[in-house]
């Protein structure tokens, strides 16, 4: 079904005539004096404001645009009266809250214990966090939004002020607290390796949440080679920019506190960092080994436990090492031409093409035979045969699930791959949708390919809704969203050395998307509010941290709503420093996180609702 939002439509209607219209229609008032001969600005000539110059009547005059009512209780009943799916303009009585209830005042500094604080579960009951020493998963119950309300009465302005003074000490002091109570410390690694602090996945139900870590293989003793080398697709030596570890994976029950399952790889490289190298669609998660080039696919069961059930790469088929196995082809004699009874084979010394890059390779030969038959040209056939090679050295950069069934997989080189390339989406890659049940290839698109662009752009939901962050606004489905990235394709198109092929390769640079990235906060949709997305966006990424108040001005009446204040205010950060700030916001509460780290300090502020008016 199509999905796309007849664009062009809205944004005439939704564009410059309304946003110009307050001053045209205050000049076409007329000053006239009791009687007399009219005013010359009322014989004034006017112009349409269109490019064609035609003159236009007073009477024709421009009307300024009618703020619509922001009163919570013509809200209230509006909703009582409609229900929840009315829809006043765009914005429907539901979501239409939030530009009444939001986080208005700023708790700056607060004082938190030593862990630190991650992500809400997708109910937002919990928050979890890691310890100090990143061994810990530390499970903290959420009290609501107003559990610090009677610290705050009688505090003026925005945000707590830098004043010593009892006031201010014991709300910083009570304030984590009050908002969030602990409930569980569950210790899931040991003490070897760390866990990642970036890396988190919540099951649909939100009783499971799936985290890692990982600890650098020291280079005394040195590993096996057939431990670093265990394919023939196998990367090429590790470099200081990537160095083998041995992760972890574990499940754990935020419902019990406790550990319930854990898998371990050995001597690889799995990318945990913002969940590039996990993925969790419903009850499935795939792990993308960048080592060893292979995809595990597991099965999340009802009790929390891991079950394996593939391993893509070397193979497709679940049983085709066994077959393999059993017919006799895979001996170590069949390797060595020495004498031995006792050789060991060796998968790295295979000359053959394994499965996946095979069906690719396959897929490319059977497009280039249809296309030199279809244009009796045998172009397409010599381009294949021409970049055999380079395609057949290409390796799985990431990776992500489209459904239960569907990978979509990135090809790269291996100096991107390994990062030994400083300029990655720059250089030239390659998509392509994989079948996981019927082991077929479906499509392969370059990083520079039309028709992927058009699919993101009027089906991005596909994409970002697999990560399971509920409602955001995307291109697809926000008119708003839309304009923005139109307007950084047009600012890449006329940049020097730009253009519409560097365009496209910069807005595909975002696929694949990585798991559980985007919030789903109805305090960050583009529909309710208009905010600089240079320092905060709906994709949960540090963001360079600004010197003043994040603006947040309604859509629907374009008056400014609420301010945030990352950072501690009043005081000048140190020259030269680096200050970047995450943002955490409640799925669905007036309440947010900002975490500013510069250098080596992090201040955590706390964004609440607090009505601070005297009666």
């Amino acid at each position: 079904m199509d999905r796309r939002h007849p664009v062009g439509q809205t944004l005439a209607g939704a564009g410059g005539p309304s946003g110009q219209g307050g001053g045209g229609g205050a000049r076409g008032r007329g000053i006239g004096g009791g009687g007399g001969a009219p005013s010359p600005r009322q014989d004034q000539t006017r112009f349409c404001p269109s490019s064609c110059g035609e003159k236009m009547r007073p009477e024709e005059t421009l009307e300024p645009r009618r703020i619509p009512p922001q009163n919570v209780a013509i809200r209230l009943n509006a909703r009582q009266v409609f229900g929840t799916k009315y829809h006043r303009k765009t914005v429907d009585t539901h979501r239409g809250f939030y530009t009444n209830i939001f986080p208005n005042f700023t708790l700056v500094n607060v004082e938190k214990p030593p862990c630190f604080v991650r992500k809400f579960s997708p109910d937002g009951s919990k928050i979890i966090a890691f310890s100090a020493d990143q061994t810990s998963l530390e499970v903290y119950s959420y009290e609501g939004p107003a559990a610090i309300a009677d610290l705050l009465q009688g505090v003026q302005g925005e945000y707590l002020s830098n004043e010593e003074n009892p006031t201010n000490s014991r709300i910083r002091n009570c304030a984590f607290n009050r908002f969030f109570k602990p409930k569980f410390t569950v210790s899931v690694s040991p003490c070897t390796e760390q866990l990642n602090r970036e890396c988190s996945l919540f099951s649909d139900d939100g009783r499971f949440v799936i985290i890692g870590s990982a600890a650098t293989i020291p280079e005394e003793p040195h590993p096996p080679l057939y431990a670093i080398y265990q394919n023939n697709e196998s990367v090429s030596p590790p470099n200081p920019r990537n160095q083998l570890e041995n992760c972890t994976i574990y499940v754990v029950d935020i419902e019990k506190g406790i550990l319930v399952d854990k898998t371990m790889f050995k001597t690889d490289k799995i990318v945990l960092s913002h969940n590039q190298g996990i993925y969790l669609y419903r009850n499935v998660l795939a792990v993308l080994s960048i080592q060893h080039q292979t995809i595990h696919i597991f099965h999340l069961e009802a009790d929390g436990t891991l079950v394996k059930d593939r391993e893509i790469g070397r193979f497709c088929y679940d049983d085709d090492a066994m077959v393999l196995a059993n017919s006799g082809v895979l001996t170590g004699e069949s390797q060595s031409s020495l004498p031995s009874r006792q050789a060991v084979y060796r998968p790295f010394k295979e000359t053959s093409i394994n499965s996946l890059k095979h069906r690719i390779l396959a897929f490319l030969y059977r497009r280039a035979v249809a296309l030199s038959v279809q244009e009796q040209s045998p172009f397409e056939l010599r381009n294949f045969y021409r970049y055999f090679d380079q395609i057949n050295g290409l390796r799985i950069w990431k990776m992500q699930l489209l459904d239960e069934d569907h990978l979509f997989l990135k090809y790269a080189s291996e100096d991107v791959v390994t990062q030994r390339s400083y300029e990655p989406n720059s250089q030239q890659s390659f998509f392509v949708v994989y079948n996981m049940k019927s082991t077929e290839v479906l499509a392969v698109y370059e990083n520079t390919s039309d028709k992927l662009l058009e699919i993101f752009e009027n089906f991005c939901d596909y994409f970002r809704l697999s990560c399971g962050s509920g409602y955001t606004s995307s291109p697809s489905n926000n008119v708003y969203a839309n304009l923005t990235q139109q307007r950084f394709k047009q600012t890449i198109i006329s940049a020097k050395n730009g253009g519409p092929s560097q365009a496209r390769k910069r807005v595909l640079a975002q696929l694949p998307i990585s798991a559980q990235s985007y919030s789903p906060s109805p305090l960050l949709d583009l529909s309710l509010f208009s905010y600089d997305e240079k320092w905060v966006s709906v994709m949960e990424r540090p963001k360079a941290c600004g010197e003043y108040p994040i603006r947040f001005y309604g859509r629907e009446c374009g008056l400014l709503k609420f301010k945030i204040y990352p950072g501690v205010q009043d005081k000048n950060p140190p020259p030269q420093a680096r200050r970047l700030v995450a943002f955490t916001f409640h799925p669905s509460d007036p309440f947010a996180i900002s975490v500013q780290k510069t250098n080596l300090e992090y201040v955590v502020n706390f964004h609440v609702r607090y009505d601070n008016t005297t009666t």
